[in-house]
């Protein structure tokens, strides 16, 4: 891959090592006296503003590139993550969360379109995997060193997220190329990204997918949770399967990709939603840990098969013009279940776990059917 991809990957390493408002932001409310649904409140608003940067961050780097929107998205989260050293009273802290899920997340669909550009079509589902385990290695890191900047001060833990983010703005305009950007004026002569989505019938299917696998696997940090507890067990039995869930990737991301990038990739989308629906499926018969092991090593295996496939078939069905905004659909399937799984996932769990866990089984086979069905539908104006 071209050297521009791999400081790419270094600087997304370097952001996510310094990731820490999310996974901390509700110790820190609580931490300031808020009740934890108050704390819950600035979860929520991070994801609020994530699911709009999907959108915005998509258009800005087709029209001023990848480059650019990656610096913005980064100085922007800089600044509002040093802002919550001085910002007072609930409705400021989560205000200044919504931005800030907002401006951290537009670098999404820029990074992705940019790997699109650099990458050729055969290498493309490598480079996400590539990509993909640069940033959990980094979130893994990440959580470590945020651990013990908060043991310290939470005014340290803000700090040090403002610094990495800082650090990746500046490997972005030192080091990375502008990408592929269009002016709106040299767009009237092609077709509007908006009307092309809209005209992709396979590409709107595979969105449904990615949406309804994406509300199954975010099962794993909530409704798993209260599975494992109420099974009696510890959190730190849960803890140490959701690191299992880490080692899996870092050890297998890159191996499974050399086999995955050669075979079609709605396939592979359908085979990874599949497994990942299996796996909490097999939660309504397995108690023991052996069995709850055997789980995460399922959905892990879907998770690694079907993302950076998704991605990959994104990167090709997008036109040059468009593929940040192709991407930001995408992101905002991920942002979308998000919400959606967990609320859905914990109102069915507190009437039957064992329902929950069946229809997580049935979503990953529709989620399959859909992306098999993608499979049939060429691009309108490419070959898929």
């Amino acid at each position: 891959m071209p050297r521009e991809v791999w400081v790419l990957f270094i600087g997304a390493f370097v952001n996510r090592l310094g990731t820490f408002v999310l996974p901390f932001i509700t110790l820190y409310l609580t931490s300031r006296g808020y009740s934890v649904p108050q704390a819950g409140l600035g979860l929520a608003g991070y994801g609020l503003g994530a699911i709009g940067a999907q959108a915005v961050g998509g258009l800005l780097a087709d029209r001023i590139g990848r480059r650019n929107t990656i610096v913005l998205s980064m100085l922007g989260g800089a600044a509002l993550t040093l802002s919550l050293v001085w910002v007072a009273g609930l409705w400021p802290i989560v205000l200044v969360v919504v931005l800030l899920g907002f401006f951290g997340e537009l670098y999404r669909p820029a990074s992705s379109a940019l790997v699109a550009d650099l990458v050729a079509p055969q290498a493309r589902v490598a480079a996400f995997s590539a990509y993909r385990m640069m940033i959990n290695i980094g979130f893994a890191c990440g959580l470590a060193l945020g651990g013990v900047l908060a043991g310290e001060s939470y005014r340290l833990l803000f700090v040090g997220d403002a610094v990495t983010s800082t650090l990746f703005a500046v490997i972005a305009v030192t080091a990375l190329p502008h990408g592929t950007r269009t002016t709106k004026h040299e767009e009237r002569d092609r077709v509007g990204a908006g009307r092309s989505i809209l005209a992709d019938r396979g590409f709107l299917l595979v969105l449904g997918a990615v949406f309804v696998t994406a509300a199954v696997y975010m099962q794993n940090a909530t409704t798993f949770a209260l599975h494992v507890t109420d099974l009696g067990y510890s959190t730190r039995v849960y803890g140490s399967l959701l690191a299992m869930n880490g080692v899996l990737v870092v050890l297998l991301e890159l191996p499974i990709s050399a086999w995955t990038q050669h075979r079609h990739r709605t396939r592979m989308i359908a085979l990874g939603a599949v497994l990942v629906g299996l796996g909490f499926a097999e939660l309504s018969l397995v108690k023991a840990v052996p069995g709850l092991l055997l789980m995460v090593v399922i959905w892990t295996l879907g998770e690694i098969i079907e993302s950076p496939a998704t991605s990959a078939f994104v990167a090709d069905r997008a036109p040059p013009h468009a593929r940040g905004r192709y991407q930001g659909a995408l992101g905002m399937m991920y942002a979308s279940a998000a919400v959606a799984g967990p609320l859905i996932g914990t109102a069915v769990y507190h009437i039957s776990p064992t329902a929950l866990w069946i229809v997580c089984g049935l979503a990953g086979l529709g989620s399959a059917a859909l992306a098999l069905s993608a499979g049939r539908h060429p691009a309108p104006d490419q070959p898929v």
